[in-house]
């Protein structure tokens, strides 16, 4: 008796989502290559800087398999310093140019929680917004997401800006986080919007010991009858648990990515593409 295929079991029927006004079939989980705009990304070989590297290094996404690109130009590392929203429009807008131009066809996420930089993207070709902030830390964001009817990235997080990094235990996080998804996907749907992305928001808000029991509960949170999108890439719930370095955790993150796509994850987001990609096609084995 063989093992079924992850799209077979239990896990939610809406699992598709409308990119570049085609539906997008997530029941074959998708990886979203990290692109990040910014001179202070806690991995530092994700910072590209120079044009050409830039593109370059896109191009070996795609050539590896990304079916998104996500670009951010605000770091949300542990005590990243405050970038004021010109700043963060001057760091995404000609990348976003250059990118669309070069390719025109790659679903290209924006990583921002300010609603001005979420429009002004939708201007210039992205076909996603993944907010950090599940439309908390900018007043406009819901507004903006209501004309702009893009797909949207919900994740969990602290309402508080200054404390998204704050942990604190808390045995009832997961019943939380429910209704917190809940809540916010009514309002959502209030505007119109629904296209929506559940992200547990692994690294944020949450103690160590809290990530792994999320990690351990990530199908649950598909009683949300939403896609869901992990992202563990080289992060610190990684390397402090193996203490090692961001540089050192491709293996810890090939090893959650796994978890993930064996409980239902339709979107694995990563520094490293080609892992990623090999973690979906060995785990859909019959």
């Amino acid at each position: 008796m063989g093992f079924s295929r992850v799209e077979d079991t239990h896990f939610p029927k809406n699992r598709y989502i409308r990119v570049q006004d085609k539906l997008m079939d997530l029941t074959i989980p998708k990886v979203m290559g990290i692109v990040n705009l910014t001179p202070d990304s806690f991995f530092s070989e994700s910072r590209k800087q120079n044009d050409s590297f830039l593109l370059n290094e896109i191009e070996k996404m795609i050539v590896d398999g990304a079916d998104f690109i996500d670009i951010g130009g605000y770091s949300t590392r542990p005590k990243a310093e405050n970038v004021s929203e010109a700043e963060e429009i001057e760091r995404v807008l000609e990348p976003l140019q250059k990118i669309r131009k070069a390719f025109p066809s790659v679903p290209i996420s924006l990583d921002t929680f300010r609603g001005t930089v979420a429009e002004i993207g939708f201007n210039e070709g992205v076909d996603i917004i993944n907010d950090i902030s599940g439309f908390q830390y900018d007043k406009s964001m819901l507004s903006t997401l209501e004309k702009i009817k893009l797909p949207y990235i919900l994740m969990h997080v602290q309402a508080d800006k200054k404390n998204m990094h704050k942990t604190e235990e808390n045995d009832l996080i997961f019943r939380e986080m429910i209704q917190y998804f809940s809540q916010k996907i009514h309002l959502l749907n209030e505007r119109g919007l629904t296209d929506i992305i559940v992200d547990p928001g692994f690294g944020f808000s949450k103690t160590l010991e809290q990530n792994y029991q999320l990690l351990d509960q990530l199908d649950l949170f598909h009683l949300l009858d939403r896609p869901l999108l992990a992202g563990f890439s080289r992060k610190s719930m990684i390397y402090k648990k193996l203490e090692t370095s961001p540089e050192e955790a491709l293996n810890g993150t090939t090893i959650l990515n796994t978890r993930a796509i064996l409980k239902g994850a339709s979107i694995l987001r990563v520094h490293d593409v080609k892992a990623a990609k090999e973690v979906i096609t060995l785990t859909r084995l019959s």
